[in-house]
């Protein structure tokens, strides 16, 4: 795709050398940063000013090994960033005042940075030959934060080099080195696992993210041009290789918060390939990149929710600027207005990423009136259907999140930050969650490998799917939904799938299928039918719902659920087949309680008496 187009022996006449790659104005260039609104540079100033008083936030051994002993990630990774934050912050403030006042703490910044014995963070220590608690120096591997830290100092570099030159050539000189021997030339040296050249079983964010920050580090701090070209070489055939394993559809399996590291960092790459090369190399133009973009309103609900799935959260805080310029490259009226939609609702804040990616940020403050001005088309589409990884959503109308929204997946097991899921189904009314997908706890040492699944947010008895004879959904691919069919028109949308694929043989489950309608004409309602056949009579089948509202029972067959604003909907099922209750569970998790606050309830609608085959109608209505 991208290598057979870009990657032969023009490459190196394509690309700007060293020196006229200027991608965005240093500070020398004030026309640029002067013109920036009045509101966007108070904004900046003054979180660069609280960084003035505030040091730089340790990074002790123990916090490292803190990871190796009690599996906690939180100590270490979130100091690691916090320094990479404030230096991002100091650099900017300075960007945009120029009078130095930051500058003995940009350097301070820098240098506690380039003293760290690994950029990385304890989790992905993985990837270093010696397993120990503590960091290998002599190792040094290239993962998701030490990537973005060389790409931070390299735009920092790049932003200040006259200010940082002045205060000691060593500052620059100390960027490259440290830049150099843990990032560009173990790059070049060594293939790791997520840039796929060794059939790896598995590509996912990694590789676009990794890259992008790469990328940035070559072009902005290698000369030879020779050393150049073979970093994009490689870059391009690595983002092949994680391409090819992607559906046709353009859907993250990961879930709407990891497209904004997998398709979003993609388009980091294409961006940074495309001013290096003053618009030679235009991976934009690709049909699957321009699927990629369409997924984020694809799952789009309403404000800051999102479709979520695997360890994505509810809600999703998208880089609106980079989503505005994704649409506006592609063509996409759609995506645009989802990212200047963003921006109207955070203001500044939305020009802050996640992570320290100057390479977000700048564009972020730089376009910012630009996005500021924009009016697309409007983001709320009615059907969305994602043939590859199987997901379906649906409202009631185009345009609007008013009324009912269904949103269900079949797909497999073994998809990248993997639940246990196949045939979980989520509803909001009006823009607001009823019936959900919990999401993720805090990762920690638990979160991937082997002990993934004891973690109860990742097991299918946590999601509104099927537990029969008390047997969960198994995790693997060959764990799968079957005969999946979608339809839609103006009156309803509708998914099918058989579940038995999920379940061990153990469940006793002769064929399960399951089918999610969202009626949109007459009386709009959701409905989940489930027919099944067991092997043997049973009354230990329970269907879960899981819901962030107080469920108030209507006596034998129904709950009504509400939230704040007063939108209201009914479930509805057979109360002489099957009996209601519900669970409150308390959550204690920080990542949780921000997503869902102090619990979230589970509806258990559990068979009364013993069937060998049956059926079970589930509708939900506004009320």
């Amino acid at each position: 795709m991208l290598a057979e187009r870009y990657a032969n022996e023009e490459l190196g006449n394509l690309l700007l050398p060293k020196e006229r790659y200027k991608p965005f104005p240093a500070i020398g260039d004030r026309a640029a940063w002067e013109a920036l609104p009045d509101k966007l540079k108070s904004y900046w100033l003054g979180r660069g000013e609280r960084r003035l008083d505030e040091g730089w936030v340790p990074l002790p051994a123990a916090a490292y090994m803190a990871y190796g002993r009690t599996g906690d990630r939180e100590r270490y990774d979130r100091a690691s960033w916090e320094r990479r934050h404030a230096l991002a912050e100091l650099v900017l403030a300075e960007c945009i005042e120029h009078r130095g006042r930051f500058t003995d703490e940009i350097v301070n910044g820098i240098w506690y940075i380039c003293e760290e014995t690994f950029w990385g963070i304890p989790a992905h220590g993985y990837m270093m030959k010696r397993q120990e608690l503590l960091p290998d120096v002599s190792d040094p591997v290239i993962e998701l934060f030490a990537a973005e830290t060389a790409a931070l100092l390299a735009w920092a570099l790049y932003l200040l080099k006259p200010v940082l030159d002045e205060t000691s050539p060593m500052i620059g000189e100390r960027i490259e080195l440290e830049v150099g021997k843990r990032i560009l030339e173990p790059y070049l040296e060594r293939d790791f696992w997520w840039m796929g050249f060794h059939g790896e079983r598995m590509l996912n964010n990694w590789n676009p993210w990794c890259h992008s920050n790469c990328l940035a580090a070559f072009l902005l701090l290698e000369a030879d041009p020779a050393r150049r070209e073979a970093a994009v070489t490689k870059a391009l055939r690595s983002l092949d290789r994680y391409l090819e394993r992607l559906h046709p559809d353009g859907g993250c399996e990961e879930g709407p918060k990891y497209w904004l590291y997998a398709a979003g960092a993609l388009f980091d790459c294409l961006e940074l390939l495309h001013g290096a090369s003053e618009g030679a190399i235009d991976g934009c133009e690709e049909p699957l990149v321009r699927r990629m973009g369409a997924f984020l309103y694809d799952v789009f609900i309403d404000e800051a929710y999102y479709v979520n799935a695997a360890d994505s959260p509810p809600r999703v805080a998208i880089p609106a600027e980079l989503v505005y310029r994704y649409g506006r490259r592609t063509g996409n009226d759609r995506l645009a207005e989802l990212g200047a939609r963003a921006q109207r609702a955070r203001g500044e804040e939305a020009t802050r990423p996640e992570f320290a990616n100057l390479f977000r940020l700048l564009p972020a403050i730089l376009h910012y009136a630009e996005v500021e001005r924009y009016a697309g088309a409007s983001p709320y589409v009615r059907d969305a259907w994602l043939d590859g990884i199987q997901w379906m959503a649906a409202r009631e109308r185009e345009g609007s999140s008013e009324g009912l929204y269904l949103a269900a997946k079949g797909g497999h097991n073994d998809e990248s930050h993997n639940h246990n899921d196949i045939g979980h189904f989520s509803v909001y009314c009006g823009g607001s969650p009823m019936l959900v997908d919990p999401g993720v706890l805090t990762y920690t040492s638990k979160s991937f490998f082997a002990e993934r699944y004891s973690i109860w947010a990742m097991q299918s008895a946590y999601h509104n799917v099927p537990l029969v004879n008390g047997i969960q959904q198994m995790n693997g691919r060959e764990y799968r939904a079957g005969d999946v069919r979608y339809g839609q028109d103006d009156e309803a949308a509708s998914l099918s799938m058989e579940l038995a694929g999920a379940y061990l043989d153990a469940a006793g489950i002769a064929g399960w299928t399951r089918t999610f309608t969202l009626v949109r004409g007459g009386s709009p309602h959701v409905e989940i039918r489930d027919a099944y056949r067991l092997r043997e009579p049973s009354d230990a089948i329970a269907l879960h719902l899981m819901t962030p509202r107080l469920p108030r029972s209507e006596g034998g067959g129904g709950f009504v659920l509400e939230d704040e604003r007063g939108n209201r909907i009914r479930i509805a099922y057979d109360g002489q087949r099957y009996a209601g209750e519900a669970e409150r569970l308390p959550l204690e998790d920080a990542v949780m309680r921000e997503a869902w606050g102090e619990q979230l309830y589970r509806i258990r609608l559990t068979l009364r008496a013993p069937v060998e085959s049956g059926e079970s109608v589930i509708r939900i209505s506004r009320c």
